[in-house]
């Protein structure tokens, strides 16, 4: 129980984390997609993660 408690903690917390940064970043045109990918990128890799995500995206686009 006290594993399912902490992976929704971090679940929820790499939500807020992409939409916090989707907030602050739609003025520079760079849109992460909040799915379940990157939800469960975020949540795993953490704070890496969104970085490779922002690269991905500048590079591809």
């Amino acid at each position: 129980m006290k594993k399912l408690l902490s992976l929704l903690r971090k679940v929820i917390f790499s939500f807020f984390i992409l939409y916090g940064f989707n907030m602050i970043a739609s003025d520079f045109n760079i849109i992460i997609p909040i799915n379940v990918i990157t939800i469960s990128l975020v949540s795993f890799l953490g704070f890496p993660a969104l970085f490779s995500l922002v690269l991905l995206f500048v590079l591809v686009y």
